[in-house]
């Protein structure tokens, strides 16, 4: 692999690969080998009707998500009318949560992430441990007597839904109404924007009405929050306290970002071990011999060879800035496509082989920069006992069908199957 960085290709010297279809959805990592090859930041226009940079060389990638410059606030966009309210999560803005951490830039997003961070620290996410192994025996005791299962809506869905509603304090009698709101801004996240709209308005009303629940039932002198929202609310930071729009907003976000990412990662890790056996059959070795070390770099490998983020979220120009050699206009949108830059070969040797024992493996899965991804202790956590358990429980787990029958999301951020169905022998009682 060479250190020099490749120079910008031309751009409209030969057609382009079409992008956005259902084929495309299916597979688009050609389609990313052309543009990072012919046009490594692309100008396209998107099926919202926004248009947008794509960027797709990991080192313009890796440099575009730590530029100051680029800002997460969408009042920096320039919009056109017909595109307006076309950026972000759908509803977020008629539902007042537009305060999260995906839509501010410094100093407000420094002082928000410190007050949140403290929750996803290594020694919070070691204590979670048993928890989320319980939650994953749990979902898995539903299915495993019958020998078929849809992974996803059965296992991979609601796994990270119940892990974070118990983090945030949601009451286990509720858990089952986000469960219900998440699921519609799966099922409706690259269709209409209607549903999603409606969902996070519902979800928002909730974490209204539960932060003042929480806020009543807090003592005068509190002792240490048990639960994320109590933290919240109880959280200041010189003096200054988190507004009720600021702590809704932070729940929403931890919650959206937290559970959709986590149903990719198994999801999307379930599906590439099922289609490379021989890789499958390693892990399942090393963990019949006691060996983690295998789970925790396939892990990494599968967030970088099929990952759950295939562009990061919107970035929009606060000055003019040249980004691989092309000039970006002040308020344009810029959309890294991680799913690109992470199957970069002047990177990653052999990009497209799946290897579970990669070591050089410095991936964008979850982002770079200060809005690295938040939740990715926690993520990777719910992956590595997620995939241990199905692979260690249900050995002969297979695709139940051809892998082309496998239909893809349709959606812009996010990359994850819409159903895995699989079958095995269930295990012996």
């Amino acid at each position: 692999m060479s250190d020099q960085p490749r120079p910008a290709a031309p751009q409209g010297h030969r057609p382009h690969p079409e992008l956005f279809s259902w084929e495309f959805a299916a597979n688009p990592y050609p389609a990313y080998a052309w543009l990072r090859e012919h046009a490594p930041v692309h100008r396209t226009r998107l099926p919202s009707g926004v248009e947008a940079w794509l960027v797709t060389r990991y080192a313009d990638a890796k440099q575009t998500l730590a530029d100051n410059r680029l800002s997460k606030n969408p009042a920096h966009h320039d919009e056109p009318a017909h595109a307006r309210g076309r950026t972000g999560i759908p509803g977020e803005r008629q539902a007042e949560l537009m305060t999260h951490l995906l839509n501010i830039d410094p100093p407000d997003h420094t002082r928000l992430r410190r007050l949140v961070s403290k929750a996803f620290t290594p020694r919070r996410v070691a204590e979670f441990a048993p928890r989320v192994q319980e939650l994953t025996d749990g979902l898995m005791d539903r299915f495993a007597g019958r020998g078929s299962a849809d992974l996803i809506h059965e296992f991979a869905f609601p796994l990270p839904i119940y892990a974070i509603c118990d983090l945030l304090g949601v009451p286990r009698e509720d858990q089952d109404d986000f469960r219900d709101w998440a699921g519609m801004m799966i099922r409706h996240g690259g269709g209409p924007r209607g549903g999603v709209a409606r969902s996070v308005k519902k979800m928002r009303g909730y974490l209204a009405e539960l932060i003042h629940r929480k806020r009543e039932a807090l003592p005068a002198e509190p002792a240490p929050a048990e639960d994320l929202i109590s933290g919240l609310i109880r959280a200041s930071d010189h003096g200054e306290h988190l507004t009720e729009n600021e702590a809704a907003a932070m729940a929403f976000i931890l919650l959206f970002a937290g559970f959709e990412t986590t149903v990719n990662l198994i999801g999307n890790g379930t599906y590439a071990l099922l289609t490379h056996p021989g890789e499958r059959e390693r892990l399942q070795r090393a963990l019949a011999a006691g060996d983690r070390g295998l789970l925790e770099t396939g892990v990494e490998e599968l967030l970088r060879y099929d990952g759950p983020v295939e562009l990061a979220t919107w970035r929009f120009a606060t000055e003019p800035v040249t980004i691989g050699g092309q000039r970006i206009a002040a308020g344009d949108p810029v959309l890294v496509v991680l799913a690109a830059a992470d199957r970069d070969p002047e990177r990653f040797a052999d990009p497209d082989v799946l290897d579970l024992g990669r070591r050089d493996n410095q991936h964008l899965g979850y982002g770079h920069g200060i809005h690295y991804c938040l939740g990715a202790p926690l993520a990777r956590l719910e992956g590595q006992t997620a995939l241990a358990t199905l692979l260690t429980r249900l050995p002969d787990l297979r695709l139940a069908g051809a892998p082309e029958e496998l239909r893809w999301r349709g959606g812009l951020i996010m990359r994850g199957l819409r159903t895995l169905p699989v079958e095995f022998t269930p295990p012996q009682k």
